[in-house]
């Protein structure tokens, strides 16, 4: 076995006075994938932003090459080979990929750019990744994923001897999934020590050679791989057996419709699309990334120009904007939720309780009223949190969710549409999640959930409407419910299926 390129001895860290790791050991060896894994908040961002520079142990040490490191930041530990992909994107989004791919180290013919170089190699690199990007293009125009491969491309760039990945997955399609964990095999065997995260199971036993449990802020298992099924891995995550994921589908009331959508379309994105909601319904949107669902439900819900005609309880919207839809009772958690839904830099209270997209105005409740309704949305969506003084920026990205949720609920909504509800969330947290969507059915709500992981559509969902190409190709309900069904669908070899 060779010798660790990088350790952790003894780290502890504190924040607050609270100690959140403690007493971590952990090697990262030449030619091996070390899988690092736990619910949120257990202290997986923690132990990466040590290892990559971000943060200094309150105790114990860092080791490079057995030697002990002391980084003054991240650029320090990059110049030491020791390089980390972020799952909050670390871009400028008015910049081109390009210039963000070799930000802080461009190329340079004399005194000049060589742009033309830098553009080749960013096309190189992205090929690799199997992305068909223009380097040209600016960040801020591209999609969630698209940025994603934009964060691996700099981090390949830079030629890492250890590459640090922070849950790099979570936002791409099966496609550049695969691509991306074969180029993580390729970087292993070329001798790159790689530490890799992901709630996603299956994928760390694809690829890990080691796999680290941390549970608290504690390891609480660690061995080979090949030792580790993921039913194992999923009981030393929680500390129990995980048991089904997916709360027993609340059973459908009277068929009483409370929306009602006609020809809705986002010019050139999406639609003309017509479906119908029941109350108490949780409705499905499924498709390929591409395939136009966020961009429908954006329209539904204001956040895009839209034309077409909605009826929430019978009554048509006076116009299709963010205000109308929430003064009808309908809401929309975002995919996206560290850039549009929350504001990372502000307290909790004052994330919870300020309406920060709407187009007219920001409104506040007094002081007051902000910590009577943070504390009953900690009680009732279970945000675990150290400090009511924290930022959002500080929970985990569970917790961060689960903030999400309890501000849309201010508003009291008939009608709850989310988009991606557990995206890089761990498994314990996922159970919560499901459980509180069929809560709000349970309590004659009705909810929208669009999702890329087809198990959670279908562990969710009475009905499924699959789209392909902007397009609602076909629903689906009950027993017909399934990934075959769906991805035949959403791929264009079968057509229509029930009405919508």
């Amino acid at each position: 076995m060779s010798a660790p390129v990088l350790s952790l001895r003894g780290a502890s860290r504190s924040f607050g006075g609270i100690e959140v790791l403690h007493g971590l050991d952990l090697d990262l060896r030449p030619g091996e994938v070390h899988a690092l894994i736990g619910e949120n908040g257990a202290g997986k961002s923690t132990t990466m932003k040590i290892l990559a520079g971000y943060l200094d142990p309150s105790a114990g040490r860092v080791l490079l090459d057995g030697a002990p490191a002391a980084f003054a930041g991240h650029r320090e530990a990059e110049a030491g080979g020791v390089v980390m992909i972020h799952q909050e994107f670390n871009l400028a989004g008015p910049l081109t990929v390009e210039e963000n791919i070799f930000l802080g180290r461009e190329r340079r013919r004399g005194p000049f750019l060589d742009r033309r170089a830098m553009r080749a190699r960013a096309a190189e690199l992205l090929a690799r990744l199997g992305c068909r990007l223009d380097p040209a293009r600016r960040v801020a125009e591209l999609s969630v994923s698209d940025r994603q491969m934009v964060e691996i491309a700099k981090a390949l760039e830079r030629e890492a001897r250890v590459l640090v990945m922070d849950e790099p997955t979570a936002v791409l399609t099966r496609r550049e999934t695969a691509v991306l964990l074969d180029l993580v095999a390729q970087l292993r065997d070329a001798g790159t020590a790689i530490l890799f995260t992901s709630h996603k199971l299956d994928e760390v036993a694809a690829v890990a050679d080691r796999v680290t449990v941390l549970r608290d802020g504690a390891m609480v298992a660690t061995g080979p791989a090949a030792e580790m099924t993921e039913d194992a891995m999923a009981r030393a995550l929680v500390g129990r057996e995980p048991g089904d994921l997916f709360a027993p589908k609340p059973p459908l009331p009277a068929p009483e419709t409370v929306l009602e959508v006609e020809g809705l379309e986002v010019e050139g994105l999406a639609g003309p699309a017509s479906f119908a909601l029941r109350r108490g319904e949780v409705l499905g949107f499924a498709g390929l990334i591409g395939s136009g669902r966020t961009e429908l439900m954006e329209g539904l819900a204001g956040l895009r120009p839209a034309s077409g005609t909605v009826r929430i309880a019978g009554r048509a919207l006076p116009r299709l904007s963010l205000a109308a839809a929430r003064a009808a009772g309908l809401v929309y958690l975002t995919e996206d939720r560290k850039e549009r839904g929350l504001l990372l830099g502000k307290p909790l209270a004052e994330n919870l309780t300020l309406l920060a997209l709407e187009r007219f105005g920001r409104v506040f409740l007094d002081k007051e009223a902000e910590e009577e309704a943070l504390g009953q949305a900690i009680r009732r969506y279970d945000i675990r949190l150290r400090d009511r003084r924290m930022t959002a920026g500080q929970l985990s990205g569970g917790n961060q969710q689960k903030l999400l949720l309890a501000k849309v609920m201010l508003a009291d909504p008939q009608i709850v549409v989310i988009d991606e509800p557990t995206r890089g969330i761990d498994i314990g947290t996922r159970q919560q999640i499901y459980a509180l969507i069929a809560g709000l059915a349970a309590e004659g709500r009705s909810v929208i959930v669009v999702s890329s992981e087809l198990p959670e559509v279908i562990g969710l969902a009475h009905r499924v409407l699959v789209m392909r190409q902007g397009a609602i190709a076909g629903a689906l309900e009950g027993a017909a419910i399934g990934e075959e069904a769906i991805l035949r669908l959403a791929m264009g070899l079968d057509e229509g299926g029930r009405a919508a």
